[in-house]
C-alpha cells in the first residue's frame, strides 16, 4: 500500500478518533518475554489505508503510569472494548503483551495465523509476510523486524514496517474467513479465538513451558 498515511501518536491516540468496529493491531516490543521486555509500540488501522501509531514511553523516558499499567487511557478503551473486533495475526503473544502492560483484558479477538493454520494445512508457512504474498499478492518488507523499537525517535523506515503489518489484516482476514467458511471451520476458529485471552494470560503465568496441553 505504497500510499499509505502514517500517524505517530506519542503516548496515547488522540480524543474522538474512531477507527470502526474492527480494527486491526499489531505490537513492537523490544523482545519475545512480556515479563521482561516493554512494550514500544501499538500499531493500529480500521483497513482503510492509514495506520495510527502509539509510541509508548515509559515514566524514566517522560511518560506517565496509571494504577494499570501504561497511562493512555484512549488505547485501553478501544483494546479493552468488547463492541469493538481487534483483529491480529499470532495474537497470542499481542494480546499477552497488551495485557501485561496495560493492564486490560482484550477481546474479542480475530487472529489470522490461527485462521491460516486451520485452512492452510497443505504448508508450513503461516507467516504474515507469506500470507501477504499468496494470499494478496503483497510483499512485505521485514528489514526493520529486529530493529530498536525503543528508540525516542522512530526512523522513517520503521514507521512505514510497523503499518503495514496493520494496514493489510482485514484483506486478509476476508480472504481467511471466507476460506474457514468453505471448510466448515468458522465455528471452530471462533471458539480459538474466544480462548486466547486465557491462553495469553496462560503464557503470563510460566504455563508455556512446560505446556498444560502437551502430553
Amino acid at each position: 500500500m505504497p500510499n499509505a498515511t502514517i500517524h505517530l501518536h506519542r503516548g496515547d491516540l488522540p480524543d474522538g478518533l474512531s477507527l470502526g468496529r474492527t480494527v486491526a493491531v499489531d505490537t513492537e516490543t523490544m523482545g519475545l518475554r512480556p515479563q521482561r521486555d516493554r512494550l514500544c509500540l501499538v500499531q493500529l488501522s480500521a483497513g482503510d489505508g492509514s495506520a495510527h501509531l502509539v509510541q509508548i514511553v515509559p515514566e524514566r523516558l517522560g511518560g506517565t503510569r496509571g494504577p494499570d499499567g501504561a497511562d493512555c487511557p484512549n488505547l485501553k478503551a478501544l483494546l479493552a472494548d468488547p463492541e469493538t473486533v481487534k483483529l491480529m495475526h499470532f495474537a497470542r503473544f499481542d494480546v499477552g503483551i497488551l495485557q501485561h502492560a496495560l493492564g486490560i483484558a482484550v477481546a474479542p479477538i480475530r487472529c489470522t495465523k490461527i485462521a491460516a493454520r486451520l485452512v492452510r494445512t497443505f504448508t508450513d508457512r503461516h507467516g504474515l509476510a507469506q500470507l501477504c504474498r499468496e494470499l494478496l499478492g503483497i510483499d512485505l518488507s521485514k528489514q526493520q523486524q529486529t530493529s530498536d523499537w525503543g528508540a525516542a525517535d522512530l526512523t522513517p523506515e520503521q514507521l512505514a514496517y510497523a503499518a503495514a503489518d496493520v494496514l493489510h489484516l482485514h484483506a486478509l482476514w476476508s480472504r481467511l474467513e471466507r476460506l474457514l467458511a468453505r471448510e466448515d471451520r468458522l465455528q471452530l476458529a471462533e471458539a480459538c479465538f474466544a480462548f486466547l485471552p486465557a491462553r495469553a494470560r496462560l503464557d503470563l503465568l510460566g504455563y508455556d513451558d512446560p505446556d498444560i496441553f502437551s502430553h
